[in-house]
């Protein structure tokens, strides 16, 4: 199994599954435990387990646009797949960001079909002075793993290009 590995391709598709079943046993687990909008304080001020419904995308933006975002997901994860080779697929930096970004964009797709939003559960929050919650969105395994996805491709479009050596045809030839 382990010499599989050594295949690119292979080595997407296992990470791609690997994130994507632990998204979906995750989103299977809240909706078991939890009632829609429902909130479960698990250290106060700070952490909290939701259910919460996203209709739109990150941060809830474009609330209701369910079918568009759906559609732009099939776009991305078609895209990703017949350009993986641009990715520096055979660079194990880059089969990650490939692997993290399909299995996160599959895994949210999953809940468009099934339940027509996306299951967000993970919630950091503080309190303010005053009174009242400031909040990070909540989100969930696959929204991590398209971010940081992106973060690592963000990293290695800023990596420098390692020149090819160049051969000099004069220095080469015999008697120089």
């Amino acid at each position: 199994m382990l010499a599989n590995l050594r295949n690119p391709n292979l080595r997407i598709f296992s990470l791609c599954f690997l994130i994507l079943t632990l998204d979906q046993i995750s989103k299977f687990l809240v909706q078991r435990f939890l009632r829609l909008g429902e909130e479960r304080v698990i250290i106060d001020g700070f952490f909290s387990l939701v259910y919460w419904g996203n209709t739109g995308a990150a941060w809830s933006m474009f609330q209701g646009s369910n079918t568009v975002l759906t559609i732009v997901a099939i776009i991305a994860v078609v895209a990703l797949y017949l350009n993986r080779k641009h990715f520096e697929i055979h660079h194990p930096l880059g089969q990650v960001t490939i692997g993290l970004m399909l299995g996160g964009i599959i895994g949210n797709l999953i809940d468009r079909f099934r339940v027509k939003y996306v299951i967000d559960f993970i919630y950091f929050y503080t309190y303010q002075r005053g009174g009242g919650e400031v909040g990070f969105p909540a989100f969930n395994i696959a929204d991590a793993a398209i971010c940081t996805g992106v973060g690592l491709l963000l990293i290695l479009s800023w990596r420098k290009e390692v020149p090819e050596p160049e051969t000099n045809p004069v220095s080469a030839a015999p008697g120089s």
